[in-house]
């Protein structure tokens, strides 16, 4: 009876070591076929860029004016454009992120907790032609009639930012009202990112600081706050990245002007991806493609750093980290 059990018992460990190596390299398999995917995509916009490079170089980036007969290709432009949006919406959606994980995580019933959390991280799922509709049909007249008058009214005469905020005739298609609509597709991954930060602060922080006395918003400040603070600053920068990068909403919002630097908020403008969108398959010179994929390549060299930059402030807070039952 040994014998056969010891054949057994190897021929399970043999099956075993098989179904090991099969495992590994499977999912090494799968992590090369993500690694060559992104190498082949960087790899052909290089390639594809190097005329404008070749003739234009660093001037590509600090170039106002877009004149493809010309053959004339400056990116400042859409590259100040895609910070102006991104800026705005971080500064719109940030403080509604940070709201919404702290009730979350510090203030909301058990029974509410999951389906509101559910709730707004479905808002990641709606599609970005869906927030563009929104955004014509909703926001731009609400932005044309009421919300950019009344901001070139007030901030319009403050020195300094009054330039920024002078009524141009964008029709509501503007940067601001395209900063709006990114705010609200920021929101879902800066907000639950951030909760998850504040869930993971030890549950010894909060005690002790309501031992001396604090009060719940003061525990949420002195405690949860600083201890979450890196994975809090990942969660900013990866909606950075959301923002950056978002094609379709901003292009249906934005106003799509490319010509010149922006002079006013509430005027038309362009970003990196709305313009590869409007003009890639619209183009009638070899050059102009070229310079639009090379600023692809700038734009997904820039997303590129800004996620792995959100990754590892992501990764310290929750190295080691104890979760709070």
């Amino acid at each position: 009876m040994t014998a056969p059990r010891g054949r057994v018992a190897r021929s399970h460990r043999r099956r075993d070591r098989v179904l090991d190596n099969l495992f590994v390299v499977g999912t090494g398999a799968a992590v090369g076929v993500v690694v060559s995917f992104v190498a082949a995509i960087s790899y052909l916009l290089v390639v594809q860029s190097l005329p404008t490079i070749r003739l234009f170089g660093y001037r590509y980036l600090f170039g106002v004016e877009w004149n493809a007969p010309a053959s004339i290709f400056g990116a400042e432009p859409i590259i100040v454009g895609t910070l102006i949006t991104s800026a705005i919406a971080l500064l719109i959606g940030v403080p509604i992120s940070l709201g919404i994980a702290m009730f979350l995580s510090e203030e909301a019933p058990g029974w509410l907790r999951t389906p509101l959390a559910a709730l707004v991280e479905l808002l990641a799922a709606v599609p970005s032609v869906v927030y563009g509709l929104w955004g014509l049909l909703v926001l731009v007249p609400i932005m044309q009639n009421q919300v950019n008058p009344d901001l070139a009214a007030t901030l319009g005469r403050v020195p300094g930012i009054g330039p920024w905020f002078q009524l141009e005739p964008s029709g509501g298609t503007d940067l601001v009202t395209a900063g709006v609509i990114l705010s609200v597709m920021v929101i879902p991954t800066i907000s639950a990112i951030s909760r998850e930060a504040m869930s993971a602060v030890p549950r010894s922080q909060r005690e002790a600081a309501l031992a001396i006395g604090a009060t719940r918003w003061e525990t949420t400040r002195t405690a949860v706050l600083p201890y979450a603070s890196s994975g809090i600053f990942g969660a900013i920068i990866l909606g950075l990245g959301r923002a950056l990068g978002e094609t379709m909403a901003v292009t249906m919002t934005v106003g799509n002007h490319i010509n010149g630097l922006p002079t006013s908020l509430l005027g038309q403008g362009q970003t990196i991806a709305s313009a590869i969108a409007n003009e890639l398959n619209n183009t009638a010179y070899p050059l102009e493609r070229t310079a639009l994929i090379e600023a692809g390549l700038v734009l997904l060299l820039v997303t590129l750093l800004v996620n792995v930059v959100a990754r590892l402030f992501v990764r310290r807070v929750f190295r080691g980290g104890e979760t709070p039952s």
